[in-house]
């Protein structure tokens, strides 16, 4: 299916923001951070086919890159103005109605016992958890240069895989929904993989001294 069809067919806001261009690329990219009403592997996949040509996906991967950092960034903000207490007032309180449960937030406040800079970078590869993993992130105070990095490599990584392959499948049959669902999958695992090996080597190393 051709670009501009892709696009015709959107929904109604999104095609509205892709009809800007590369601005409307970055503006999605920053708002999925806080509505996640369509899963983000679904959403880049979409933009992706709308992409004209290689030059296109390159800046594409770039704004929306900046944007999605932008958005991790809001939140960032938003935890560190609030701080401790009201923020997880607030979470308890509304944070059923975005898909946030106390739990939840708890484990991600917790994650961040360990190295700040490979916890932010691997939480935005992770559904669900790269959108509010910088809630946490901005309640803790955490460095905002590091923060800022490691989100912007995560992000990089996240958005890349997803906008390749729809820019690929431009003109096939194939369902983004579906194939950004396995294609998340096997992300995942590709990243839990390689976490579980680095764990194993530093708990084997930690033995051995």
């Amino acid at each position: 299916m051709p670009a501009a069809n892709i696009a015709a067919e959107a929904p109604g806001t999104i095609a509205t923001l892709l009809s800007f261009g590369l601005v409307g690329f970055g503006s999605l990219a920053l708002l999925e951070k806080f509505i996640p009403v369509i899963p983000s592997y679904v959403l880049f996949m979409l933009l992706g086919m709308t992409v004209p040509d290689g030059s296109g996906l390159g800046l594409a991967i770039l704004v929306t890159t900046i944007g999605s950092a932008a958005g991790a960034l809001g939140w960032f903000s938003l935890g560190w103005l609030l701080g401790p207490q009201r923020a997880a007032r607030i979470v308890e309180r509304y944070g059923k109605y975005v898909f946030l449960k106390p739990s939840f937030y708890e484990k991600m406040t917790n994650s961040y016992r360990n190295n700040h800079f490979w916890v932010t970078l691997t939480g935005q590869v992770i559904p669900t958890v790269r959108i509010y993993l910088a809630l946490p992130a901005g309640v803790l105070r955490l460095d905002p240069r590091s923060f800022t990095v490691a989100t912007a490599v995560g992000t990089f990584l996240w958005n890349t895989p997803f906008l390749c392959l729809g820019y690929a499948l431009r003109g096939t049959p194939y369902n983004p929904v579906h194939v950004g669902f396995w294609a998340s999958v096997i992300l995942f695992i590709a990243e839990g993989s390689i976490i579980l090996f680095f764990s194993l080597r530093r708990k084997r190393h930690a033995s051995q001294s």
